[in-house]
């Protein structure tokens, strides 16, 4: 079966093919940490996981790794108005976006490096963009990366260079060759800084990612490099200048960008206010809904999220579990083990993974066999081998999409109670039954 991806760099769905057979080298953008992170921010969190899931129940090994940008002016601003340095800034929000990541069930990276751990690899790259004429240093000390000399700049974001300059969302700067020329070096003594040869400063953004692909697979090119739509440019269009100026590559073979998560129809971001916090959201509705929320999109789509939205994510999140429930309860009445040999998720589920991670259409197959499953528990005399198969196969597809949706095993108690249940409904006692299943149901015991 083959896994098929949109690549942003050539513009169209395409055959994945790995570097190296049945290994997967992928890296995704992290979160610059001076705040709690929003929503959006967990989408390609979400989506990464998801794919590398997929990539590991289809037997590829798989390296996965996500930065986090620990150095920053909106971090070195948030410690002056906190009065304190800029790790202790970092560091409290670097352990609220992994607590956050840890309630949506995604697995963590295999490395989370820092801008702060790589600073002498990324004085090394600018050195050796500006020996190689590359880059040039102003007479204020600022060192700048030349877009002019790299062939296909704008490949990424599919725009001529003339374009870019006409529409530019970047800083204009008297000092620059080029409007369109970006830092790589900032000669400062606000904040956190470094000795260079170039002058005490700190690094550009774009150039981190850069540095840490390379220092982390030991490879100039790895397969996927991915992350949300908004990094398509400037970023991840300067990155792929760097590689190419640097290694002679684009960097990755498959750049991968999710859409954005809209408020109400309205674009969400912290600049503008309209924003909803993870840790709120997570702490309202929990892991799970938001997951579903964003799985019910394909991912290259703006997600839009209203109360009318939440409401509906969580009453079809609702089905899947009452009936995952029932399924277990019914399991374990009947004296089966809720353990056993791994199921392969179905076909037509791992089709829709398959085709450019279609979330949506994989919910489809999962909430036809929870149907499926549903009207089975409803039979007089349901078959047990039939109804453990569809237990391990919905188990199976909700750990490659993470729902994480939990199951009450059944103890002695339990069992007791639900044996009086049935006498009592035997005996007419419907009273007494009523308030068995009321005592079970407050338990998570549904049957």
């Amino acid at each position: 079966m083959e896994i098929k991806l949109f690549n942003s760099y050539t513009d169209r769905v395409e055959i994945f093919r790995p570097i190296k057979p049945q290994t997967v080298t992928m890296y995704v953008c992290g979160p610059t940490v001076y705040d709690h992170v929003h929503i959006g921010n967990l989408r390609p969190v979400v989506v990464f996981d998801v794919l590398k899931k997929l990539f590991l129940a289809m037997n590829y090994q798989v390296k996965h790794v996500s930065n986090v940008t620990d150095i920053d002016d909106r971090i070195i601003d948030k410690a002056k108005q906190e009065q304190t340095d800029e790790l202790t800034i970092s560091r409290r929000y670097t352990e609220a976006y992994l607590s956050v990541v840890k309630r949506m069930q995604a697995l963590a990276p295999d490395l989370m490096p820092t801008v702060s751990e790589h600073i002498q690899p990324m004085i090394r790259l600018i050195q050796q963009l500006i020996q190689d004429g590359y880059a040039y240093q102003t007479s204020r000390g600022d060192v700048y990366f030349r877009v002019n000399r790299v062939q296909d700049y704008g490949k990424l974001s599919h725009m001529h260079l003339d374009d870019l300059q006409a529409g530019s969302r970047v800083d204009i700067d008297e000092q620059k060759e080029n409007l369109l020329d970006f830092a790589l070096w900032k000669k400062t003594t606000t904040g956190i800084s470094f000795e260079a040869p170039f002058g005490l400063g700190r690094p550009g953004w774009h150039t981190e990612c850069v540095v840490m692909i390379h220092e982390s697979f030991k490879e100039p090119l790895i397969d996927i490099h991915g992350g949300g739509f908004d990094l398509k440019f400037p970023h991840h269009e300067n990155e792929i200048a760097q590689a190419q100026a640097a290694y002679q590559t684009r960097l990755a073979n498959y750049w991968i960008h999710n859409g954005f998560i809209n408020l109400a129809s309205e674009k969400m971001s912290k600049s503008s206010g309209n924003l909803l916090l993870a840790k709120d959201f997570l702490d309202q509705y929990g892991g799970p809904l938001l997951r579903y929320l964003l799985l019910a999109t394909h991912y290259r789509m703006p997600v839009n999220i209203t109360q009318a939205i939440i409401d509906n994510a969580k009453q079809e999140l609702e089905k899947i579990s009452l009936t995952y429930q029932q399924l277990t309860t019914y399991i374990q009445l009947q004296h089966q083990p809720m353990t056993g040999n791994p199921v392969a998720p179905p076909e037509a589920f791992l089709l829709a993974l398959c085709d450019d991670i279609n979330t949506a259409n994989a919910l489809t197959v999962l909430h036809a066999l929870v149907k499926e499953s549903n009207i089975e528990l409803r039979q007089k005399q349901p078959n047990i081998q039939s109804l453990i198969g569809r237990f391990f196969t919905i188990k199976a597809m909700l750990d490659i999409l993470g729902l994480d949706l939990k199951f009450t095993i059944l103890t002695t108690e339990d069992r007791q109670l639900y044996a009086e249940f049935l006498v009592a409904k035997q005996q007419q006692n419907f009273v007494r039954s009523d308030d068995i299943r009321k005592i079970l149901n407050q338990r998570h015991i549904f049957f």
